[in-house]
């Protein structure tokens, strides 16, 4: 057995070529193969927000705190708060992220297939952002 003491892992800042805005990622769990599944505390500022991706085996979102938006492509913008779980399907285009006046945090949890859990595309304008 391992035990991982949550907060022992350093925040690391979300990458810019795919967040727009102040995102801070926080490992929770990333255990070795054979297993597929990690997972990760994400905090969005005001106005920041994912990229458009998909995930090969989906995506669990549980939101932990503050006010946020998610949005699958052809689809409307849902507002997600604390305590929503939102299942993301396999191959989904979509975002996530906080509102524009309002910080959001959630637990994102992924499963690797063939070592890849996310394939990140084009950024989310202001315009669909705000839309």
């Amino acid at each position: 057995m391992e035990i991982k003491r949550i907060g022992s892992r350093p925040s690391r800042k979300g990458p810019v070529e795919n967040f727009t805005g102040n995102v801070r990622i926080d490992p929770l769990f990333d255990p070795p193969a054979p297993a597929r599944t990690y997972g990760g505390l994400v905090t969005f500022e005001p106005g920041a927000r994912t990229a458009w991706h998909t995930h090969p085996l989906g995506q669990t979102l549980i939101v932990t705190a503050g006010c946020g938006w998610t949005q699958c492509w052809g689809e409307p913008k849902e507002e997600i708060r604390p305590g929503d779980v939102v299942w993301c399907p396999p191959n989904k285009k979509h975002w996530h992220g906080a509102t524009a006046t309002t910080a959001m945090s959630h637990i994102a949890i992924v499963e690797k297939l063939d070592g890849k859990a996310v394939d990140w595309m084009e950024k989310v304008s202001d315009d669909q952002y705000l839309g």
